[in-house]
């Protein structure tokens, strides 16, 4: 265990508390690195820790019977699992899984240290709330945007955030159906209209920006 690593500093709601909370966080928190590309939890499985993220990204996403998947929400540096929260405070089992993008390093806290800090804890109570009432905004927003907006504009919306200023996003059919909750096929045919206007070209596993500025007024439609 890092008990040295003041990686409380990372969390400004954390980094707030009295030194007696920092320190019983520091001393029963364990420093765990994942590698990229692993099921961190699923649907069936019982949280046992709370993990705040230090540094990658893990991937939220929920299944469906059909096997057709759609992303919720990504944890960053800096941030915690609202679902494993959520769990955690139902004594419930996860509905959804969690995989990492990247390799990641997490603080994971047990998950009777949790408890206790909810129960006696104000000021970490409030910070888990705060987190939790953010994230649940964020979700919302996803329910909007899949029941009622229309996939061209979330699609070129999607593919603009995911090419981080840069001309090409490497990606497949089936990860933006995942990422826009819907099949692979309606995405296959929205890309090939796309590029039947000029606004894109497809390859294996990527997707050039070629007009970038028609994209983009069509994704302000998303805002």
């Amino acid at each position: 265990m890092n008990h040295d690593l003041q990686w409380l500093d990372r969390f400004a709601g954390l980094s707030r508390l009295d030194q007696s909370t920092k320190n019983l966080l520091l001393t029963r928190s364990e420093i765990v690195k994942v590698p990229e590309n692993t099921t961190i939890f699923g649907p069936g499985n019982s949280p046992e820790n709370m993990l705040f993220l230090l540094d990658g990204t893990v991937r939220v996403q929920q299944v469906s019977e059909t096997g057709h998947e759609i992303v919720l929400y990504r944890i960053e540096a800096g941030q915690s699992c609202v679902l494993t929260t959520a769990c955690l405070l139902a004594y419930e089992d996860y509905s959804a899984e969690g995989v990492t993008e990247t390799a990641v390093e997490a603080a994971a806290i047990p998950r009777d240290v949790f408890d206790d800090l909810v129960a006696q804890s104000k000021p970490f109570r409030d910070f888990v709330f705060a987190a939790f009432s953010k994230r649940i905004t964020d979700l919302f927003l996803i329910i909007d945007e899949v029941a009622f907006q229309r996939l061209d504009v979330r699609l070129a919306d999607r593919l603009i955030k995911l090419s981080n200023n840069m001309d090409k996003v490497i990606t497949t059919h089936q990860k933006l159906s995942v990422e826009l909750g819907t099949a692979r096929e309606v995405i296959s045919r929205q890309l090939q209209e796309f590029q039947r206007r000029g606004w894109i070209e497809q390859a294996r596993g990527s997707v050039s920006l070629l007009d970038r500025v028609q994209l983009e007024q069509l994704a302000d439609h998303h805002a």
